[in-house]
């Protein structure tokens, strides 16, 4: 038995600290009192007020613009001192104890394109698109979670990485940064994504408020959309995400809306997202998005980021010309500066500083984040005859193309993440932004050899389609693996592979029928050969451990869960803008402007973001939303759907009726009363065990049962009766169906 000690009580340790400071203070030392903001009890809301009053009107206008802070400045200047090389910097108050914003990309990782920072390298995750494709939101908050820890440990604090633009058209070259083409789903997926990178006390920013759905022509053309289709498709993702992340910032983006730019519009930044959906946090321009002062800071704009970057540094003089015209009142810069202070309180960069830290990342384990990611997202399109998965016992495997030999590839432009080990492979064209192309030294066919040690795996790089065709025919089965890289700044022309890598496929899958087709695109592509396939596998841009999860799921160890997160056209005449003038020229093309459409006619899909519109017209795609097959089998029943308190609540059994363990996901969709096309309400993904059950219980998101109303800027419950389904695509095949009659109701 430990002997009691007597704890000092509360009075006595008051009473010893007490004496203490007296000593100090015959010693004319003196504690220093710690500023009221620095109460960590208080909200952030009223720890912004007393820092903020105490602030000049100088030291008010040094937080509303942040400062480019890589080499390459585009008006000459310096790195700021102080800065880490990375997108921007906003220097330290050190009066006030305000800290230094240390500003990255971050889409996919902490990205440094071409490796510029010393010490760069980090952990690359998969595109947006494979995490959409996992329909697993606490996934995706843990790989939100791994990037922001990272960030932290490198010394940056704001990360530009939460996008969640609606897939409009498969040609964007920017798609792979986002999460799909429906709200429900890109909303709830990047929500938790930037809540998984706030919780390491790293500023998150959900972007490019709105409407930014396609690449050419970003910086001039006008996405023209009624209001009540904007708010029921991309608004909607963006409400989406602000609720479920809380993100400390909002992007606006380079594009007009109805005539308007982004960065000026007020009826996106101060109407939708301050007054209607309550956002307490700041709006930052793109880089190079703003064009003037009074209308964008009037507008609800807080901070013009790297004004090299546009025409005027239209946050410093001309804002302060502004001010005392009275065309810019003082309480708009003073709420400027509190949304601003307000985010750094709430997301913790006051009173969890990062600073570069000399410790390793833990690489293994966080590759290991972005390969379940990865295992998770990949969707297997196609298994003739259950080719796959493949054995290990097999003798001899052909893996050709793709540079499966050296890793794995990533998409372009400032999201680029320079991998752990550097790029796999000797520098491509373009040299300058948005590449140079990064390949992930994370290599499939080193992977597949592991996994099958008794075989002989052979690689062809595929340029020579008779040496290709010749691996193939002596081999049990062919893995050819395409790529297809897709960048910011440029659309592509048409869904085609490049470089003749519909020939090779088509080539060998003549030569082997058994042939496996491994993509990794950042779009839907066409696939002329796919009768002719035995597999395929979509497997996105895949990340650190990308070849180690190709490889897990080509072999079985990892069970396909992905579902398509989008719907894959079967032709570009199936879209509503089946030609998009401009698309495959860089934005830099001299005379670009005059070849493009620069009002783009949003409002003929409107709400109708791809899946709807397939509903709408009747058509039918190559493949479908949620659409993904796996090694198990699964069966649904027990369907209900019941109000209850307001809420509505979907319940369901979902039992795996196959031979492996694996994971499902129950899509729960919705028909209005009013005729609408259909809507994804509710998903779950749930793990079983072969022969296992599940009783699920989803909650239905109310905003997709109602409308928007203009006049009243509130979702309309209309009365009637709604035909909910289960089903596992929106092809709605083999779905169950109940029908609910709901009394009109006023979100």
């Amino acid at each position: 038995m430990q002997p009691t000690r007597n704890k000092p009580g509360r009075s006595s340790g008051k009473r010893m600290l007490a004496g203490l400071a007296a000593l100090l203070a015959a010693f004319g030392i003196h504690a220093a009192k710690a500023p009221p903001w620095m109460d960590a009890k208080l909200s952030p809301d009223a720890r912004a007020e007393r820092l903020l009053a105490a602030m000049s009107q100088e030291e008010k206008f040094a937080l509303l613009y942040s400062d480019y802070a890589m080499p390459g400045d585009p008006k000459g200047r310096p790195v700021p001192k102080g800065a880490l090389i990375s997108a921007a910097y906003v220097a330290p108050n050190d009066r006030l104890g305000i800290p230094a914003l240390q500003i990255s990309d971050a889409g996919l990782g902490v990205a440094n394109q071409g490796g510029a920072r010393p010490h760069s390298t980090a952990t690359a995750l998969p595109s947006s698109l494979a995490s959409a494709a996992g329909f697993d939101p606490a996934l995706a908050r843990e790989a939100g979670a791994m990037i922001g820890a990272e960030a932290f440990h490198r010394g940056f604090n704001v990360l530009l990485a939460g996008g969640v633009n609606l897939l409009r058209d498969p040609r964007n070259g920017r798609n792979f940064e986002y999460a799909g083409e429906d709200p429900l789903l890109a909303g709830s997926i990047v929500g938790a994504t930037v809540d998984g990178i706030q919780s390491r006390h790293v500023l998150a920013t959900v972007k490019h408020l709105a409407a930014n759905s396609v690449e050419t022509g970003r910086h001039i053309t006008s996405m023209q959309i009624g209001e009540r289709a904007l708010r029921e498709s991309d608004l909607l993702a963006f409400e989406l995400a602000i609720e479920h992340g809380r993100p400390g910032s909002v992007m606006c983006g380079y594009n007009r809306v109805n005539g308007e730019y982004d960065c000026e519009s007020a009826a996106l930044l101060t109407t939708a997202l301050k007054q209607d959906w309550r956002y307490p946090g700041f709006v930052m321009s793109d880089w190079g998005a703003v064009y003037s002062a009074a209308k964008a800071a009037n507008a609800g704009l807080d901070q013009q980021s790297a004004p090299s970057f546009d025409q005027q540094f239209w946050f410093g003089p001309p804002l302060r010309e502004a001010l005392a015209r009275g065309e810019v009142g003082q309480a708009r810069i003073d709420d400027m500066a509190r949304r601003i202070l307000r985010s750094l309180f709430a997301v913790g960069l006051f009173d969890h500083p990062a600073k570069p830290s000399a410790g390793p990342d833990d690489v293994a384990g966080h590759a290991t984040v972005a390969q379940r990611v990865e295992e998770a997202g990949a969707v297997l399109l196609r298994n003739r005859g259950d080719v796959l998965p493949l054995s290990p016992s097999l003798k001899r495997i052909a893996v050709i193309g793709g540079h499966a030999d050296k890793g794995v590839m990533a998409g372009g432009g400032s999201s680029t993440v320079w991998p752990n080990g550097g790029n796999a492979l000797p520098p491509m064209p373009p040299a300058k932004f948005p590449g140079p192309p990064v390949f992930d030294p994370s290599s499939p066919l080193k992977a597949i050899a592991r996994l099958a040690p008794q075989a002989s795996v052979q690689f062809a790089e595929g340029g020579d389609v008779a040496a290709a065709v010749a691996l193939a025919k002596s081999a049990d089965v062919a893995v050819v693996f395409a790529t297809r890289w897709e960048a910011e700044s440029q659309d592509a022309a048409d869904l085609a592979l490049p470089d003749g890598q519909d020939a090779l496929i088509e080539a060998v899958a003549a030569a082997n029928p058994r042939t496996v087709v491994v993509l990794e695109t950042g779009n839907p592509v066409a696939m002329p050969w796919l009768e002719r396939s035995a597999a395929v596998l979509a497997a996105w841009y895949p990340g650190s451990g990308g070849g180690e999860a190709i490889a897990n799921l080509l072999f079985g160890a990892v069970n396909p869960s992905g579902r398509l997160p989008l719907s894959w056209p079967r032709s570009l005449a199936e879209l509503p803008r089946p030609v998009l003038r401009g698309a495959g020229e860089p934005e830099s093309a001299p005379g670009l402007a005059q070849r493009i459409d620069t009002r783009l006619d949003l409002d003929i899909e409107g709400a109708d973001v791809g899946y709807r519109w397939y509903d709408r017209t009747g058509r039918k795609p190559l493949f479908p939303f949620g659409y993904g097959l796996s090694y198990t089998r699964y069966a649904r029943d027990g369907f209900t759907v019941n109000e209850a308190g307001g809420k509505l609540l979907a319940r369901l059994r979902v039992r795996n009726t196959g031979a492996r363990a694996g994971s499902e996901v129950a899509q729960v969709y919705v028909r209005l009363p009013d005729g609408s096309p259909l809507r994804l309400a509710g998903y779950r993904k749930v793990s079983l065990a072969p022969g296992a059950q599940a009783q699920l219980e989803i909650a239905l998101e109310p905003r997709l049962l109602a409308r928007y109303d203009e006049a009243s800027h509130r979702w309309v419950i209309g009365g009637g009766t709604y035909r909910f389904y289960a089903a596992d695509s929106a092809a709605l095949d083999g779905a169950q169906q109940v029908e609910l009659t709901l009394p009109r109701r006023v979100l």
